[in-house]
């Protein structure tokens, strides 16, 4: 079964009893890894791996060793519980014995959680699971972590927030991967430790990595708000925090791609704000709606043509200096608002 991101959620958080296996597979390991991590805990519970209940096989041993997944499969242990093989790395190397393994499945063998890289739709592994009435395939994506995604990960850490540290959060994972932002939601459960109430935004920002004092937002905002002067300023701190200028591109490119659809909405700009995903409140919200403001429409069309140029100039075979390049779109940027 090809699962949706809701559907994936929840199989994931209650993977249901009985089922022959999960393929998770992306092109980011590290999300593929959070995803496989809360799959495997959810389904064989705590003291697994001391109890051998948990059986790890890497694609590369399983190549060595076509067995090793047909026997681990079908293992009975010691102790009582449901039994969990994991399979990383899989490979086509490895596909017609995954498949061979999610045939031969019979009620009572483990479930075979199978981790892989960025497969394409021909790829038999991702076929074999995509057309299994009871298995699951699970595309994880590059997006950002998303409020459902962050409500889980506080629930878990056991962290209460408000609407504004929500808000803080929901920015904070446009700039910083998933395994990041657990590590901040971790840091500010130890923070809040013996508070009353809930974190606030400034709560999450005393908690965030300090090499986005000088983020990526700081530059954008400059540049959507025609703040020509600290542009520069800016783009030196962040390339001495190790930023590369094509980051810093993508990022512009996200930001005035909302505005765009912000713009355009036909409900005007306040619903255009509450539709983007994930949806941008608290103070964020107020400087979109200004940014939207000061350029309206066309502005905001010829912003995303210089970004594209930027972009197929950055992708073209010539070389090219990366660091002015950026700096001089980000400047003509600033400069729209003022025509």
């Amino acid at each position: 079964m090809k699962l949706s991101a809701r559907d994936a959620r929840s199989w994931i958080a209650k993977p249901p009893a009985d089922r022959p296996g999960t393929l998770i597979y992306g092109q980011d390991a590290m999300r593929v890894a959070l995803k496989r991590q809360d799959l495997v805990a959810n389904l064989a519970g705590p003291g697994a791996e001391e109890e051998m209940r948990l059986t790890r096989v890497s694609g590369a041993e399983l190549r060595k060793e076509k067995a090793l997944l047909a026997d681990a499969q079908k293992a009975q242990g010691f102790f009582p519980g449901p039994r969990v093989v994991l399979l990383e790395d899989a490979t086509a190397h490895v596909a017609d014995t995954v498949v061979a393994a999610l045939s031969d499945w019979l009620p009572g063998d483990a479930h075979m959680v199978v981790t892989a890289g960025s497969l394409k739709p021909s790829s038999p592994l991702r076929k074999a699971f995509e057309k299994h009435p009871q298995a699951a395939c699970i595309a994880v994506y590059d997006d950002a972590a998303g409020p459902e995604e962050i409500s889980g990960w506080l629930a878990e850490a056991r962290v209460a927030a408000d609407r504004d540290a929500m808000a803080a959060l929901l920015a904070l994972a446009q700039q910083v991967g998933p395994g990041d932002l657990r590590q901040v939601i971790e840091k500010l459960a130890l923070y809040m430790r013996g508070e009353d109430g809930p974190a606030s935004s400034e709560d999450v920002r005393a908690c965030a990595p300090a090499s986005t004092e000088a983020d990526l937002d700081d530059v954008i905002h400059a540049a959507a708000e025609g703040r020509t002067d600290e542009i520069k300023a800016t783009l030196t701190r962040l390339e001495s925090q190790g930023a590369q200028p094509v980051a810093i591109l993508i990022a512009a490119q996200r930001h005035f791609r909302q505005l765009h659809t912000v713009v355009w909405d036909p409900e005007g700009p306040g619903a255009g704000l509450g539709r983007l995903r994930p949806p941008v409140f608290g103070p964020r919200r107020d400087r979109m709606m200004r940014q939207a403001q000061r350029l309206g429409r066309h502005r905001t069309e010829d912003a995303l043509g210089l970004l594209l140029d930027a972009d197929m100039t950055l992708r073209s075979p010539a070389p090219v200096p990366q660091r002015p390049l950026v700096e001089r779109t980000l400047i003509r940027l600033s400069l729209l608002g003022e025509r």
